[in-house]
Order: structure tokens, then sequence, then C-alpha cells
């Protein structure tokens, strides 16, 4: 049957479906634009579960503060060029907005809020089945309060953050955000570090310290000996050192000697005491480079974070903070 260039707008208007789409749509359904919206649904279902071991690597990273309330949303898709688009970009705002107005608290909150005339879930699948790919929320974060200042880095939907102060400081609170966005800081302050982060941190730090108090050691006896620190340093350098006649084949083993012995002796020796200390330095190290409040102000390195935010008001510090990108760190 003939169809309405009238109804066709009507259908894309409602759906986003393309206008071929929303043609064939109505054409199936005999012009009913209730049977038409549900061929189109069908078909987004169909592709949704078609590809759905699909990667989603690109998207949209939206943020918005209001009432009280503010949170990151991500809305996925398989491929810049729909990331891009100015439909897909509306669709994850809108879900934002909704995500926002009802103070959700997670990502199956948001993906049961009511759409239109289905769920935001569908509507997610709905569109999948408009661009033929695969469409997934993710990366669902809120903060709860006032005085909460957002931040979409360059204003490209990748990467955005969100700073809670204990006071209004719009500026100082808007620069802390653009440094959590370059710093990506893990944890507040040294005491907000989750406890097995802590000891895992100080389990590498002990074992960096002791490999590199015995590679010490041995370069230490290797020198004395008069050997190339460069020719010494791999089995593959020895190789080459013999091979160019640099050492002889005796030399060679001497070295392996040497290293082996040294090694072992100087790992049953370490000074714990002498460890301990070395590790905790690279600990302050770490929180120092991962914690907001610690880490250097990007704008004044001769300040941190807490330090800049009291030139401000000397109250002033932050008590919460969010970060969400799809790019990989």
């Amino acid at each position: 049957m003939a169809v309405a260039l009238e109804d066709i707008k009507k259908l894309r208007a409602l759906t986003g479906a393309g206008l071929g789409d929303c043609k064939k749509a109505l054409a199936e359904a005999n012009g009913n634009m209730e049977e038409a919206i549900e061929i189109i649904r069908k078909k987004g279902q169909a592709v949704a579960a078609k590809r759905s071991d699909r990667e989603a690597a690109e998207g949209a990273v939206l943020v918005k503060s209001a009432d009280g309330f503010a949170a990151i949303l991500a809305l996925k898709c398989e491929t810049d060029f729909v990331a891009k688009n100015e439909d897909f970009i509306k669709l994850a705002q809108e879900i934002l907005d909704a995500a926002v107005a009802n103070k959700c608290k997670s990502l199956e909150e948001v993906n049961a809020l009511p759409f239109g005339t289905h769920t935001v879930a569908e509507a997610v699948t709905d569109r999948s089945g408009i661009t033929g790919e695969k469409m997934e929320l993710d990366g669902y974060m809120f903060i709860e309060g006032e005085n909460v200042s957002v931040y979409d880095h360059m204003g490209r939907h990748m990467l955005c953050t969100m700073v809670q102060t204990n006071k209004p400081a719009e500026e100082a609170a808007h620069n802390v955000a653009m440094q959590v966005a370059a710093m990506n800081p893990v944890a507040l302050n040294a005491e907000s570090v989750p406890e097995a982060v802590k000891e895992e941190e100080l389990k590498v730090a002990i074992e960096k310290t002791k490999e590199e108090q015995v590679k010490k050691a041995v370069e230490a006896a290797l020198k004395k000996a008069g050997f190339n620190l460069y020719i010494a340093e791999s089995e593959e350098h020895l190789e080459e050192g013999i091979m160019k006649g640099n050492i002889t084949a005796e030399q060679a083993d001497e070295i392996r000697q040497i290293k082996q012995t040294v090694a072992e002796e100087k790992a049953a020796n370490l000074p714990e005491q002498m460890i301990q200390n070395i590790a905790q330095g690279r600990m302050k190290k770490f929180f120092k480079e991962s914690c907001l409040l610690e880490q250097e102000y990007i704008q004044d390195s001769k300040l941190s974070v807490a330090d800049y935010l009291k030139t401000a008001d000397k109250e002033l510090t932050v008590i919460d903070f969010k970060r969400f990108t799809l790019r990989a760190e």
C-alpha cells in the first residue's frame, strides 16, 4: 500500500527510526501507526539480541547536577560515528535527566525508569535497532547533597567528573573537578584508601625495595670484579659479548656465578627495618600521587590540592568526588 509522507515523518518523530525503516513498517502494518511502532521495536530487539556479544567501547559520558543530586551516566555503543550522532547524545541526555530528576542510586533503577510508553532499558534496545549497533548503559555514579561542581572534560562527552565541597565555592570546586579529570585520584586522602589497596601497594613497595637492594649489591660486585654492567645485564647481552669478543665464555660463567651468589647472599641478609623504612617512603609517594587532597595542584605545583582550597577559604575541603571515562588509562 502507498504510505503518506506525513505518516512516515510522524513515525520517525515517535521512534527516531530512519525514513526507510518507517516507510517499510507502515507498509507492513497497512498504515496502522501503533502496529508500525511495534514492528520497529521488535526489529530493535532482534538487532540487540544479534549483537549482544559485540563490544560496546564507544559512547557518550554525560554529567548533570540539579536540586541537590548529581550523576554521571555513560551510554555505550560500538562506533565513534554513532557516539557523535546528535540523536544518540540526545537519548543519553534524556536518560540522565530522568535519572537525576528521580534521584536514582543505581543503574538498575535507571533502567527501570518509565521512558515514554516503555522503560529506559527498552528505549536503549529500541535505539539499538535503529542504529544497528549494540548499546548499553554503563558507569552510573551519583553524589547526593549540595555544593557539587560537575565537569565534562573539553565538552567531548568522554570523561566527566563531579566534586562536592563542604561549603559553596564554585570556582575552586570547578578547578578541582578539572584536577580529578587530569590526575585520576584513587581516593580523597590516605585515610580513605581501601585497606586492601594499601596492603597490596605496601607489598609491591617491599618487593620492589628488596629487588633494588639486591640489584645494587650485584652491580657493585660486578664492578669490583671489573665487568661491564651492560654485558652482564642479561643472557642475551652475555652471548652478544662473547660473539663480539668482548668477554670469553669463562668470563661469562664467572659473571653468572657472581650474580647468583651475591643475589642469594644479599637477599638472605637484607635489614628488615631498612626495607620497611624505604617501603614506607614509597607509600608516602603513592598517597601524594594518588590521593586527591594530597596531590600537587595542577595549576601550581608548589601547592597541594588541600592547600589550594585553603587559599579560597581556610575551612574549604572536598568531601566526595567521582570520575568516569570510556577511555582505557
